[in-house]
């Protein structure tokens, strides 16, 4: 699906332009910095405090999120906004009719979704947010 996608997107970060390296088969993409991963500060917790990765992640991102944690780093409100310019990048990207793919990061990805669904894009593919997963929106 991504060799034949009209025009692919990815993040600055380095998986994201070896994801594009690999799925386009030598295709031009385009990667830009709007499309990199929200931030994840870690929330500030006592030191003695043991969890996995996973809970640290899971943790951070609520911080994050409903508690505006930040720690200097962007804020929700910047990252809605860069979302919000993210995804008028993709709609605009997808006005002549081709399929675009945009290759990045799970949380920012949900993000552009969710700016997506306010300016009345449907999903009708939605593989969860597993490693590898995809959704893909339409235009009704």
């Amino acid at each position: 699906f991504v060799a034949d996608a009209g025009l692919v997107f990815s993040s600055t970060r380095q998986r994201s332009i070896e994801t594009a390296i690999a799925l386009t088969r030598g295709r031009a993409f385009d990667s830009d910095a709007i499309f990199v991963e929200a931030p994840l500060p870690p929330p500030n917790l006592p030191g003695f405090i043991r969890l996995t990765p996973s809970i640290w992640g899971f943790l951070a991102r609520v911080w994050w999120w409903f508690l505006n944690h930040h720690e200097g780093e962007e804020t929700r409100r910047q990252a809605e906004s860069r979302a919000d310019r993210a995804a008028d990048r993709l709609i605009a990207a997808a006005e002549d009719g081709r399929d675009v793919v945009l290759l990045a990061h799970g949380f920012f990805n949900f993000m552009i979704g969710r700016a997506l669904r306010q300016r009345g894009w449907q999903v009708v593919m939605n593989e969860g947010f597993k490693y590898w997963s995809m959704r893909r929106f339409e235009r009704p």
